[in-house]
């Protein structure tokens, strides 16, 4: 009967967020300080439609507006359209590469460094030290889908999605540490970051999945903030009559999404001092890799990030740099045709400025647990929309046929300049090998899901000829390639089962037989 009972309120629109809650209206106490509270920040417009709503309709919008702060989103919305001139905006901007102390190049390190950096990554994974945090709050709209990205299939031969492939780098690499200390259960936390569209369809399918072989104790799925989207006279705008428009805050708000969630909590009671965080589009994403971890705890740093070699001065690509003394992302339209085309004068065939931003990154826990000393300095950014919204005055919803508002959101490496050089460190890695971009719909050509489905192929077909094996293949270039489950090789490494092989491509390798 309770069953049924429920199932009529969800019907009616009369439960609350909490699951067979019915819904309340706030006290007119409640409801008169939250109006108050807008009227003093000129935002009680907001309001306008409220008593004609049905009481779940009163109850949601009361909910989201209670979780805004009216007077710090003018703030945050003045900062972002009109900021302050910094003693840094006088002078003129000065661009260095980051110093010699601070990187490394997998393309040309010695292997015994490499190899010290691999050892000790796996060593800190084994004592139970490091945890992932994955960036997957995007929907696939661009891919034709309406599902998270990291629910798509590339067209591998074994149509994993991308949520796949990156479970299982974390079970090898959970299983790699096991090998080298004979220790048994070894996990790897993973925190996967979901905007608020994304995430029941993101728990969803790693529940029909099981996980992808990984506990689910140690699969936390968790959401990032929300801003109430902006008009261009600085009013929030509402979405309908009772909803509030709002749009996930950027990569940038995961520091504080990591405090609203607790995963910082979780992350302290299990002892973690090392962080991989990367975004879910990236095919070829070493998830945990033990190098990198390896390499950035080695230089005990607080942030440390990966790059690839920029392939020419036009690719259009941030660059990790310094920037008047300071660890920062310059994108490629703020640098001029002479900086972007300089050569490095000690090797001359290579461009002084050539470090490609890929949003891989390492951080101590230690610099996590002071995130409330330094989030409220990073800054909001503008991105111009169409927004459809409700006309205050008329009752009804306009779509724009051009910009009439804004976005507001933060972007994770706002947060580098924050740091001085000795706490921030930077690697380069090979493209081939780790970055793969999915950011188009199939048939582009370029960072879409056949260039990532080839990448993926192309190195499985490296990792075979590289220990002795032959890839034979009578069909187009794009069957030319083998797919090496992560289950089998995290990063070409035991794939000595295959050196006497022929192997007929396009072909999938699940286990060693």
């Amino acid at each position: 009967m309770a069953a049924t009972f429920n199932n009529l309120l969800d019907r009616l629109h009369l439960t609350s967020k909490e699951e067979g809650v019915p819904a309340t209206e706030p006290t007119q106490k409640e409801l008169k300080e939250l109006r108050d509270n807008y009227a003093k920040a000129g935002q009680d417009h907001v309001f306008t439609f409220y008593d004609d709503l049905s009481t779940s309709e009163k109850a949601g919008l009361f909910e989201r507006l209670k979780s805004f702060d009216p007077q710090y989103i003018n703030e945050i919305t003045e900062k972002a359209l009109h900021p302050a001139q910094s003693s840094d905006d006088s002078q003129e901007t000065k661009l260095e590469p980051l110093p010699e102390a601070a990187t490394a190049s997998i393309l040309d390190s010695k292997e015994e460094d490499v190899q010290s950096w691999y050892t000790s990554g796996l060593e800190y994974v084994s004592k139970g030290l490091v945890a992932v945090v994955l960036m997957a709050g995007g929907q696939g709209t661009r891919l034709g889908s309406s599902d998270p990205k990291g629910c798509f299939n590339i067209g591998l031969p074994s149509q994993k999605s991308l949520f796949q492939i990156q479970a299982e780098r974390i079970w090898k690499v959970q299983q790699l540490a096991e090998k080298q200390s004979g220790k048994k259960d070894i996990s790897i936390p993973w925190y996967v970051m979901t905007s608020g569209p994304t995430r029941r369809a993101t728990e969803q399918y790693f529940e029909e999945h099981n996980y992808f072989g990984l506990q689910k104790d140690n699969v936390s799925i968790f959401e990032q903030g929300v801003l109430p989207c902006i008009s261009n006279d600085g009013k929030i705008l509402l979405e309908t009559k009772a909803k509030v428009a709002v749009a996930p805050d950027g990569n940038g708000g995961i520091y504080q999404a990591l405090l609203t969630s607790n995963v910082r909590t979780d992350m302290r009671k299990r002892g973690i001092q090392h962080i991989h965080a990367y975004c879910v589009d990236n095919c070829l994403v070493k998830v945990a890799d033990p190098v990198f971890i390896g390499f950035a705890a080695s230089k005990n740093v607080d942030v440390a990030t990966k790059v690839v070699r920029k392939k020419n001065a036009k690719e259009p690509v941030g660059l990790i740099l310094q920037k008047n003394g300071k660890p920062d992302v310059v994108e490629y339209s703020e640098m001029d045709d002479k900086t972007a085309e300089a050569k490095d004068p000690k090797q001359p065939d290579l461009l002084k400025f050539r470090a490609a931003n890929i949003v891989n990154h390492y951080y101590s826990f230690r610099f996590l647990e002071s995130i409330e000393e330094w989030v409220h300095q990073l800054p909001h950014h503008v991105a111009r929309k169409k927004i459809p919204h409700v006309d205050i005055e008329k009752g009804e919803t306009v779509k724009p046929d051009k910009p009439n508002g804004i976005k507001l959101e933060q972007f994770v490496f706002d947060v580098f300049p924050l740091l001085s050089l000795d706490k921030f460190a930077c690697m380069e890695v090979k493209r081939e090998d780790e970055f793969s971009p999915l950011k188009n719909a199939k048939g582009t050509g370029e960072d879409d899901p056949d260039t990532s489905k080839q990448d993926i192929l192309n190195q499985g077909r490296r990792w075979v000829q590289n220990v002795g094996g032959i890839v034979e293949s009578e069909g187009a270039p794009e069957e030319t390639g083998v797919e090496v489950s992560p289950l089998v090789s995290y990063g070409g490494e035991s794939l000595e089962f295959l050196s006497t092989r022929t192997i007929k491509a396009p072909a999938v390798i699940e286990k060693e037989d």
